[in-house]
């Protein structure tokens, strides 16, 4: 009988990760590359990815951002420093609400992408009239403050997702970014120490990396200096996602 419930919960959970809608890694070992709820492959049919080349020691940095606490300003000069190129997802109102800091990203060579207007759960909208509003919600922001278009990349609120989404965002043209390397940094009142977050970050890194960060983390602005360092100091270079998405090869 026991024999029979392990085999059952182990079923479940193996149809669980096959089958979820919120995105998420495990790393088997330090320095590997992850395992996921779906193939790099399998992601590809729908121009989204996930992680680059395991052939080449480049890494993608990227940030979500929902809103401001005054921490993005000083990681961008830690950026410029280090002449680290990123990409910011960016929610509909942060375009709007803080567009000097916008300006300033895109003047400085980064990817400002589309986070989508709300930041509400993509998997439970239906209809792609209403996924394409949540979209095209930013795309008006982002023209009205620069005259060009935003660059066609996306990433779903928290991960969460269904294929169907995936479908939609690559008929409006957009490649769905998820990430392989991340760790719970988006606590305000609840922030690791910069010894967790190393611990944390430095044994995920791989080549191929997408590195997920949020602006609202004080640790995050606290160790970027130190940790763009180590990055280099390991062999890794970094690259934006125009680079990612060129690639041929994963």
């Amino acid at each position: 009988m026991k024999k029979f419930i392990c085999t059952l919960v182990c079923i479940i959970l193996f149809s669980n990760a096959v089958f979820a809608e919120s995105w998420g890694v495990y790393f088997p070992k330090d320095g590997g590359r992850p395992e996921t709820n779906a193939t790099a492959e399998h992601l590809l049919q729908f121009d989204a990815y996930f992680i680059g080349s395991e052939d080449d020691k480049v890494l993608y940095l990227t940030f979500d951002a929902g809103y401001e606490i005054d921490l993005t300003a000083g990681m961008l000069d830690v950026l410029k420093k280090h002449e680290v190129p990123a990409a910011f997802f960016l929610v509909g109102t942060y375009i709007r609400d803080y567009p000097q800091l916008v300006t300033r990203m895109i003047e400085e060579g980064h990817i400002v992408a589309n986070h989508t207007m709300t930041h509400p759960d993509m998997s439970k909208i239906a209809s792609k009239e209403e996924f394409a509003k949540e979209l095209h919600g930013v795309e008006e922001i982002y023209k009205n403050l620069t005259g060009e278009d935003i660059p066609k990349f996306y990433r779903p609120p928290r991960g969460i997702y269904n294929e169907q989404n995936l479908k939609n965002a690559q008929e409006l043209g957009y490649k769905t970014m998820f990430w392989s390397t991340a760790y719970k940094d988006w606590e305000r009142d609840n922030q690791p120490s910069r010894e967790e977050a190393f611990s944390k970050l430095i044994p995920r890194t791989h080549p191929g990396a997408i590195i997920l960060l949020h602006n609202i983390s004080k640790t995050n602005a606290d160790i970027l200096d130190e940790l763009l360092t180590k990055c280099k100091d390991m062999g890794y270079r970094f690259e934006s996602l125009y680079h990612l998405t060129s690639a041929t090869t994963l």
